[in-house]
């Protein structure tokens, strides 16, 4: 099976793409949380976990389809594909006792292998979990099931079709999102998709959890920007996007979009794309606080001008990147970024609103040190597990008159059922004209059995974000870690629709049992 490039083992890099903790940041982890370094990570053909062996007519059959050399089960390129990236999985690894693993991996190389594929798992009651990038951060990866095969959809990697007069692309689903960016960029477009998973996710894995990206301010979320797909499930081939909008009933995409490979296997999207922005500015602006950084970017997402990219960092996160940076102004960050042909008008005008709102101006430089490592993150928790601290987030998003609410709820669940001390940081990312989302970031000392208390502090966020009125992800999707919580959400008669759905797409019950539907 052909190398791509990957996330890494026991970590969300490679060795050679880690990044040391500031020393700032590296010293207030000794003093504050007196972490100790863990043991190394076990490698993945170390892993300990039995599962049942591939029977030999069933692998037969996928080679049949997908060529004897796209069928592997060795121990090791399993391990590698058997898990997502939340922290939780990077232990799991770490350890080497993976909750899940597959028999096998199989890659097919188009649509109708894909079908093929189904037809055949169908057949001998296989289960299938798609992986693309493999960034899922919720047990979107690891189904209920004993006995299961990872669709590795990489090599569905091209760029099938641009059309410059309606400003579309067909992009396959294993298509890696910074390639599928180079591929535009030839034609003089952009997708304007930047999620922090971007440098690993795939276009499929993009569709499939309703990603949102760094600039949804001013692009949208990539579920705005489907227009159509093309779907494969064990009874047939699904296609939607006729036009770019419709009353012809229901509309189809919105049951595939999100739906982690309940129902099918998306194996293209027809996307709407923008033109390379000829020019790129990104600035900083200081608030006092929080509430009033959020009514400043309330004012922008609802009267304008609105620009490309909009964050707010509460005083924590504030605090914690400005000790990064060996500097400290206290109160509120936030980064304002423009893209397009020409952005001086735009800054200029968005500029007056924030100064109007109480914004104190601190030129490019925080808001280029951000775009220049905004994809830092995910390394950065590697170092932390590294130096024996453990690091997690969750998100969520609710209308503009509950968030403030939602926002005191989640803190208190979160500090009432994690060790002292503890660390939580906040920032709004996504806004809209009704509301935003809040993206929680959480940092203690592993302590004992971290995997499990952090589970018992992600169900008691969980319990606070429902009953404050929050959705129970706003980008990171269902997977398993919010399904009990997303069924609390859609109530009793949606979980039965979803359930319907399920069962007339997928009536032998293979594809990723266990994720998103109760």
């Amino acid at each position: 099976m052909r190398e791509e490039r990957r996330a890494g083992w026991a970590r969300w890099g490679t060795p050679e793409q880690a990044k040391p903790l500031p020393e700032a940041v590296a010293g207030l982890l000794k003093q504050v949380f007196e972490v100790t370094p863990p043991a190394p990570a076990v490698t993945p053909d170390a892993v300990a976990v039995s599962v049942p062996a591939l029977a030999e007519q069933a692998r037969a059959a996928l080679a049949a389809v997908v060529g004897a050399e796209h069928v592997s089960t060795e121990l090791a390129a399993r391990a590698l594909l058997a898990s997502g990236k939340s922290t939780p999985d990077l232990f799991h690894q770490r350890t080497g006792e993976l909750p899940a693993l597959p028999a096998a991996v199989v890659a097919p190389a188009d649509h109708d292998q894909v079908l093929a594929v189904l037809a055949v798992c169908a057949e001998h009651r296989l289960a299938v979990v798609p992986l693309g990038g493999g960034t899922s951060v919720v047990g979107g990866l690891t189904p209920d099931t004993g006995g299961y095969l990872t669709l590795d959809l990489r090599r569905l990697d091209r760029l099938v079709a641009v059309d410059p007069v309606s400003r579309t692309a067909v992009l396959q689903a294993g298509l890696p999102a910074p390639r599928a960016d180079e591929l535009l960029a030839e034609h003089g477009f952009t997708l304007g998709h930047v999620p922090q998973s971007y440098e690993y996710a795939t276009i499929g894995g993009f569709a499939a959890t309703r990603s949102s990206g760094q600039a949804s301010a001013g692009y949208g979320r990539f579920d705005d920007m489907v227009v159509g797909m093309t779907v494969a499930t064990p009874r047939g081939t699904i296609s939607t996007g006729r036009a770019p909008a419709s009353a012809a009933g229901p509309d189809l995409r919105r049951l595939f979009l999100g739906s982690e490979g309940a129902f099918g296997v998306i194996t293209d999207v027809t996307v709407r794309v923008r033109p390379l922005p000829a020019q790129r500015r990104y600035e900083g602006w200081r608030f006092e606080s929080f509430t009033d950084g959020a009514a400043a970017a309330r004012r922008l997402a609802q009267d304008g001008p609105r620009p490309t990219v909009l964050r707010l960092s509460d005083e924590v996160e504030t605090m914690l990147g400005a000790t990064g940076r060996g500097r400290g102004d206290g109160g509120c960050l936030m980064v304002v970024g423009h893209e397009g042909a020409s952005v001086d008008r735009a800054a200029a005008d968005t500029a007056a609103v924030l100064r109007e709102c109480g914004g104190q101006e601190l030129g490019t430089e925080p808001g280029e040190q951000w775009a220049a490592h905004r994809f830092d993150a995910p390394y950065l928790r590697d170092a932390l597990l590294d130096a024996g601290a453990f690091a997690e987030t969750l998100e969520t998003a609710a209308f503009w008159s509950a968030l403030p609410g939602l926002y005191e709820a989640v803190r208190e669940a979160l500090f009432a059922a994690l060790p002292v001390p503890s660390m939580v940081l906040c920032h709004i990312s996504h806004v809209y004209e009704t509301g935003a989302s809040l993206y929680f970031t959480v940092v203690t000392a592993y302590g004992d059995e971290p995997v499990a208390r952090w589970q018992r502090a992600k169900a008691a966020a969980n319990d606070a974000i429902i009953a404050a009125g929050g959705t129970i992800s706003h980008h990171h999707g269902v997977g398993t870690e919010h399904r009990d919580w997303f069924a609390q959400e859609i109530g009793p008669l949606g979980v039965d629709v979803l359930r319907a759905v399920k069962r007339e797409l997928d009536p032998a019950r293979v594809l990723n049992p266990g994720i998103l539907v109760p």
